[in-house]
């Protein structure tokens, strides 16, 4: 599979590894505004990459994304750079709306323009609304927001460790959006096949609630005051994501797309294929949590109005559709 990077930056260099790392691609082209930085990043790479596969690796423009299947965009300001550390604001990833707005502008006729059929996976903070753009920008349903992948997985992590038990023994699930409007379906949380509220009593409960989303909440910001970005959990993600497309195996991930009873585009569990979502999946949810998500996709809604030449209605592709 050939995958475009746009953006060598904390993401898209760890992406960048993950993907390598997973034999997730035969073919990789790297783009970046800063050239120096693409090709050092690259360089470093090439020198070790075909320990794990021989893989095209190199520095490109748009006309070389020509065929590509996936192309990732992680391009734009970031947190730190971006003034969104305050773990008080409740705009958090919103206050880089704009300006990424601006970067999605500019790359996604580009790519369009020499790879139309192209998977579109938006990283770029904040990734729901800036995938909604993209997909109006780009005219089809094959854009993915990086979603609330890592959310979730931070969810269970935490989780695992209140119970002290690996991660892998939690299902749990965070929707809506990679951000302060999250929503914690805390209904289908699980240790193993137990739901929580048989493990714990309602006290011990709220206890462990509170712990839990207030470590996801600030996770970032933990990170970032740590190592100055947020990188290596998204990027392993990103590598999962593109080995998953490349061998087509048609799992379930915690991504962003347009879901047409909202409007929007939200985080929902997404059924990936080669050729992009194939269909999304409203999970249970208790009357509570539904509610919760009617409220993020009022606000991302809301939060659009800020994007000049976005349109609540805009026109739907449905030959392009792989499914709602």
């Amino acid at each position: 599979m050939k995958i475009g990077m746009i953006g060598a930056g904390a993401v898209g260099a760890a992406a960048l590894m993950a993907i390598l790392n997973r034999h997730a691609a035969d073919e990789i082209i790297v783009l970046d505004q800063d050239i120096n930085r693409a090709v050092g990043i690259v360089a470093d790479m090439q020198y070790g990459s075909f320990l794990y596969k021989n893989i095209g690796l190199r520095v490109g423009d748009y006309p070389d994304l020509k065929g590509a299947e996936l192309i990732i965009v992680t391009a734009g300001i970031n947190e730190k750079a971006g003034g969104a550390t305050d773990r008080k604001d409740p705009d958090g990833r919103m206050r880089l709306l704009n300006a990424n707005a601006a970067v999605i502008r500019e790359v996604i006729p580009k790519i369009v323009a020499v790879a139309p059929t192209a998977v579109l996976l938006i990283v770029s903070n904040p990734p729901e609304p800036l995938a909604e753009l993209a997909r109006q920008l780009a005219g089809h349903d094959r854009v993915l927001s990086a979603g609330t992948m890592i959310d979730s997985l931070r969810f269970r992590f935490h989780i695992a460790q209140n119970f002290q038990v690996t991660p892998g023994q939690v299902q749990a699930t965070v929707i809506g959006e990679h951000g302060n409007s999250r929503i914690f379906l805390w209904s289908s949380a699980r240790v193993g096949k137990t739901p929580l509220g048989d493990l714990l009593s309602d006290e011990e409960l709220r206890k462990v609630r509170a712990d839990v989303e207030l470590h996801v909440r600030d996770a970032n910001i933990a990170i970032i005051e740590g190592i100055g970005a947020s990188q290596f959990g998204i990027g392993m993600a990103c590598g999962r994501i593109a080995e998953a497309m490349a061998h087509d195996k048609q799992i379930t991930f915690l991504l962003g797309s347009h879901v047409p009873e909202y409007q929007i585009t939200l985080s929902l569990p997404i059924i990936l294929g080669r050729q992009g979502p194939l269909k999304c999946l409203i999970p249970e949810m208790t009357r509570d949590e539904r509610d919760a998500l009617d409220r993020t996709a009022d606000k991302l809604r809301e939060a659009m109005k800020q994007i000049a030449g976005w349109s609540q209605n805009p026109k739907v592709w449905p030959q392009e559709r792989g499914a709602a």
